[in-house]
């Protein structure tokens, strides 16, 4: 699984996710770079498109639960009022990083 990347980005984080905004659930990475946060969905037979948020895009960071036990949830917002849920493990730490860029 590879992204373009940009001139001088280099990966921060990464980790496996699952977007959960938009219908059924999608699997894939959430890679956060030096520039942007980004989603690549597994080729599973079904076509989704990568999503890409820049800092100056993201208005809120806001943390959710998904089930009662694992709160993994994690909401990225953009200025556009655009919902991108992700459930991903240590959340609190994407939250601070990504938070940090904003």
């Amino acid at each position: 699984m590879k992204i373009t990347m940009n001139p001088n980005e280099q990966v921060v984080k990464a980790g496996e996710s699952t977007l959960v905004s938009n219908g059924s659930p999608v699997k894939g990475k959430l890679i956060l770079t030096t520039q942007r946060v980004y989603f690549k969905a597994e080729p599973n037979g079904s076509e989704h498109e990568d999503i890409e948020i820049y800092p100056r895009d993201i208005r809120d960071v806001v943390l959710f639960k998904d089930r009662m036990l694992f709160p993994q949830g994690l909401n990225i917002i953009t200025n556009s009022d655009i919902e991108n849920k992700f459930l991903i493990k240590k959340r609190e730490v994407w939250s601070e990083m990504i938070a940090r860029m904003m």
